[in-house]
């Protein structure tokens, strides 16, 4: 399966689209004003030890100082630290915590590394155990032990540890490490390769000595390490032997990307490419039109049956349904072709709209054992050039299948909209004479309670005119009942649903 990569760049938003056979699979966003510090490396200075607070204030060239607690220090018996040369980190005794006034000092420079974004009035929260994120592993260089996902079953994760500490000893020791360094594996790797494993550590080294070397040459405070962009995590994560091109419509980017490749990943730089045609690059596979069809509820099918999907909190569910298709020669191929066309349209949408946790699939009804099977058998085939690792049920006594999909991001739905003001995200508004009906009855409950000249109605024009037409008898009604004029006044800028009562 040949994959191709369109990225479209612009100050406020970076996407990302992955584009096989022309069909779109996959789409990235990322929003500059949205990107947190979390995860971010800096060297700051020390400008408050709190020993009543157990805590430090640390500048790292934000608008408030950090706030670093003594259980994020970094503790470790008198050995020289892991990133050697280093104005900073702390080096605490294994024995016991020692207090905050003993560990650091005001004017000290630290390595610290963001765990926790500011908010309101509160700075940023650090730790000094620096750790580096990859695909397949968390590289941790004051470390030395492996520690493996628990999601990952206890026989493979004992096979894993085994492979990475094989890896680990067959590459060279990094200049000014006394130690290798540890490693915690993730999920990601557990289907990988030694080849993939071995990228990913060699990626992790070469990003922590660079840290290490501007650590040497950089004033308190700045910033050392970030974690990458999403054009760099296009490279890192998305790009293997069947990408042919990666396209990017801006040249400085590109040279930006192009450089930062050919440092860590020279194999996926190769593979960069300046789009510069006149067309906007998400134009030539209609991948705005895309996003737009992603963001609804209903997919149709060729054969003419569509399928509904809904995401709530706790899960998203999936209908598939026969629509118009009657091609087939009787009613079970009907239903078997329509729910094999289902299976491949719900893959890709799952990758599209990036749709995680639990998903629960509702084909339409076999009474075949093999024609269950078959739409089993497509739907895991389909799900198995998906990068995120996808768990499929076989169907329940309900007819159902359960699919868990792991979460590494927001679904697309969730990234680019909200919800709706007018419905609160139900999807229903209630109807114009649904709420004519709560008028009238609030009306009356007002008239027992007050005594005003008179009352008056605002509402949407769809109500205002059910009161003028269809309901005028009951509102005339109402208005003798309780001895009081009751006006109307159309509002355009009112939702349905909303109304107001005057009292005059």
């Amino acid at each position: 399966m040949q994959q191709d990569i369109l990225i479209n760049w612009s100050p406020q938003e970076t996407r990302a689209a992955v584009v096989e056979h022309g069909v779109v699979q996959e789409l990235h966003n990322e929003r500059t004003l949205q990107r947190g510090r979390v995860g971010n490396i800096y060297l700051g200075k020390v400008v408050r030890v709190l020993p009543g607070m157990q805590s430090a204030f640390v500048d790292i060239g934000l608008e408030r100082a950090a706030f670093l607690h003594v259980a994020d220090v970094w503790q470790r018996g008198g050995e020289p630290d892991g990133v050697e040369g280093v104005r900073a980190t702390a080096s605490l005794a294994a024995t016991g915590p020692k207090p905050i006034e003993k560990l650091v000092f005001e004017g000290q420079t630290l390595m610290v590394q963001v765990i926790k974004d500011p908010l309101g009035s509160k700075g940023a929260r650090l730790s000094t155990q620096i750790s580096i994120a990859g695909r397949m592993m968390v590289y941790l260089p004051q470390d030395d032990s492996i520690g493996v996902s628990q999601k990952i079953p206890l026989p493979q994760r004992d096979v894993l540890r085994e492979r990475v500490q094989q890896l680990q000893a067959q590459l060279p020791p990094e200049p000014g490490l006394n130690r290798p360094g540890g490693y915690i594996v993730r999920t990601n790797a557990e289907d990988a390769s030694d080849a993939e494993l071995e990228q990913d550590m060699r990626y992790l080294r070469k990003a922590c000595a660079r840290i290490r070397e501007l650590s040497l040459r950089q004033p308190a405070p700045s910033l050392l390490h970030q974690d990458l962009s999403l054009l760099q995590r296009v490279l890192r994560d998305m790009v293997d032997e069947t990408t042919q091109s990666i396209r990017i419509d801006s040249q400085e980017q590109y040279q930006l990307l192009r450089d930062f490749g050919e440092e860590f990943m020279p194999a996926a730089a190769e593979k960069l490419q300046h789009y510069k045609g006149e067309r906007p690059i998400f134009d030539l596979f209609s991948i705005d039109e895309e996003i737009v069809r992603a963001l609804g509820r209903r997919v149709d099918l060729k054969s003419g049956g569509y399928v509904v999907i809904d995401q709530t909190e706790a899960l998203t569910t999936i209908d598939v349904n026969t629509g118009g298709f009657v091609g087939a020669r009787n009613f079970d191929e009907t239903i078997f072709k329509t729910n094999l066309e289902a299976a491949q349209a719900i893959a890709r949408q799952a990758r599209l709209r990036n749709l995680g946790g639990i998903i629960i699939v509702d084909f339409i009804d076999m009474v075949r054992p093999e024609h269950q099977q078959g739409v089993l058998g497509e739907l895991r085939r389909q799900l198995q050039r998906d990068r995120i690792k996808t768990m499929v049920g076989d169907f329940s006594q309900l007819g159902l299948v359960e699919l868990t999909r792991k979460r590494t991001r927001e679904s697309l739905a969730r990234m680019l909209s909200e919800p709706c003001p007018t419905c609160k995200g139900t999807g229903m508004v209630k109807t114009p004479r649904s709420v004519a009906y709560d008028i009238l009855r609030e009306v009356l409950r007002e008239a027992r309670q007050f005594h005003p000249q008179e009352f008056r109605v605002i509402a949407s024009p769809q109500v205002i005119e059910l009161f003028l037409d269809e309901e005028s008898q009951h509102l005339a009604g109402l208005s003798e009942f309780i001895g009081k004029p009751i006006s109307l006044q159309a509002e355009a800028g009112l939702a349905q649903d909303q109304y107001d009562i005057v009292l005059m």
